[in-house]
């Protein structure tokens, strides 16, 4: 169905509210959001008053005289974002993708809005302060990478860690879940990964209906409850003494540390990322750091048509990528410094046993460690199979 400047276009279901900079456009039917400047904004209501495209072009034109206007282009763009419903009056072929149901509708508003409200954003800042502060009076208390051997057998230190980390990741986890439901949003969780780590998730896609200044408390809010766990764990090493306690406790101490330091990764996605966006107002910032790197770095290819856009943007996505390159060295640090040793540790432990006789209990301690870490292993692929069959 060909465009010309005497089309008159019909747009499906649509709202749109001012953001930062731009406007977040929400396709009713399919959930999906998208961001637009004001012109296109404009564009979108001239077409809803059924202007023809010419027309619309003409004024646009009058009020915009320092921008490039081309409305058959943008048209174009709508209908491949399928955001046009007809065109002269002839429907338009499109795949209609039915929004993603979403849960936890059962807990109240007034659950959420218990834990995130004016008066506990301050506790869980105090709760961070003494985080820090017991952190540098008692140096003893920050992580080793032998807190994660709790036990003499390799396989009830796994099962006791990846319990103990199911839980944790379920309190962060259902921080973001509370706060969603503080403004009366649904959600779910999911299985994802970020590099080589597999994750729990909690879809936030609905998030774009807030203004900005409440989505920051959303993207945070995982981070507030793990504060409140941390501040747990650092009091049961400074007050209890039996060593099954101090062993638990400094393996919840590791295991939320990590996730903490983790969160400061943004070259990933995680929850600072989306605060650092947030704030900045630059959305999609990985994918255009990602062009900007690539411009650095000769052994990457890269597309000159990829180049960014938009000139105020510039600064922050060079800040960003400064920031990806910095957090990629941490990350290999923070591997050499933790996981490395812990696999090497392991490995001390469990390479004898496999030359055991099967009827001891090392041989099935190492057989059935190996089984736990094929078991990761086939996570972190099926979300890898996920994501990019996806797209």
């Amino acid at each position: 169905m060909n465009l010309t400047f005497d089309s008159r276009l019909l747009l499906v279901p649509i709202n749109f509210r001012k953001d930062k900079k731009n406007y977040i456009i929400e396709d009713a039917a399919s959930g999906e959001f998208y961001e637009m400047p004001g012109i296109c904004i404009e564009a979108i209501n001239l077409m809803i008053q059924g202007e023809h495209l010419g027309e619309i072009e003409r004024k646009l034109k009058m009020t915009y005289p320092n921008e490039e206007v081309d409305l058959l282009d943008f048209a174009q763009q709508l209908l491949e974002l399928q955001l046009i419903e007809e065109i002269d009056g002839v429907k338009v072929a499109r795949q209609v993708y039915q929004k993603e149901p979403l849960g936890f509708l059962s807990i109240s508003p007034k659950i959420g809005k218990f834990f995130f409200n004016k008066f506990s954003y301050p506790i869980y800042l105090i709760l961070f302060i003494v985080n820090l502060i017991l952190f540098i009076v008692n140096p003893s208390l920050f992580p080793h990478y032998e807190d994660i051997f709790v036990f003499d057998i390799m396989v009830l230190n796994v099962v006791v860690w990846l319990t103990l980390a199911f839980i944790l990741v379920l309190i962060h986890e259902f921080g973001h879940t509370l706060a969603m439901r503080a403004y009366n949003l649904p959600t779910k969780l999911e299985i994802g990964h970020r590099l080589f780590f597999v994750v729990f998730e909690t879809n936030m896609s609905s998030i774009w209906k807030l203004a900005s200044k409440d989505r920051n408390v959303l993207f945070l809010a995982g981070l507030c409850f793990d504060m409140v766990a941390l501040f747990i764990a650092l009091i049961c090493q400074l007050i209890f003494s039996n060593s099954l306690t101090l062993g638990l406790s400094t393996l919840a101490i590791f295991d939320i540390f990590m996730r903490i330091v983790f969160q400061c990764f943004v070259y990933m996605k995680t929850d600072l990322y989306f605060v650092f966006e947030n704030i900045t107002g630059c959305y999609n910032l990985m994918e255009n750091a990602n062009k900007t790197i690539r411009k650095w770095l000769p052994i990457l290819k890269f597309n000159s048509k990829d180049e960014v856009e938009f000139e105020s943007e510039r600064k922050t996505i060079f800040l960003y990528s400064i920031f990806c390159i910095v957090g990629v060295g941490l990350t290999l640090f923070l591997y050499g410094k933790y996981y490395i040793p812990e696999m090497i540790h392991a490995a001390k432990i469990l390479l004898p046993g496999y030359l055991q006789s099967p009827t001891s209990l090392v041989f099935w301690d190492a057989v059935v460690f190996t089984l736990q870490v094929g078991i990761f292993l086939l996570l972190l692929l099926n979300s890898w199979r996920k994501k990019y069959l996806k797209h």
